[in-house]
């Protein structure tokens, strides 16, 4: 995969935006659903991306896939970082996007996820 196929992928998906929002980290692409972060990447190098995951199955991802790690800078049982080596197919890599959105879309109020109507 790359960036481009990834960023395609995420920002297809209704409510998304994406933004650089961290001044000392200004190569990082952030992908939101209404202000719910749910995946990232250092645009520059797309060495790694960041998904949420659910914390009953994040040591099983890691035990399954050397490829996923612990991230280096948020919550490691509520993210991972993937290493975008090649070593797990797109198919699966889209899978836990998509379970990263469910999961930020599960943080949003009623209210919001009727604007966005998701």
């Amino acid at each position: 995969m790359d960036i481009e196929k990834y960023r395609n992928y995420c920002i297809a998906k209704r409510g998304v935006t994406e933004s650089f929002p961290f001044p000392n980290l200004p190569n990082v692409l952030v992908f939101k659903v209404a202000g719910k972060m749910f995946t990232a990447t250092d645009a520059t190098s797309f060495a790694t991306i960041s998904v949420r995951c659910d914390s009953e199955k994040v040591d099983e991802m890691r035990a399954k896939y050397p490829a996923v790690i612990k991230p280096g800078y948020f919550s490691e049982r509520h993210w991972s970082w993937i290493v975008m080596d090649n070593s797990i197919p797109d198919k699966r890599i889209f899978e836990w996007i998509d379970d990263s959105y469910q999961l930020a879309i599960a943080k949003l109020t009623k209210k919001t996820k009727l604007e966005l109507k998701l």
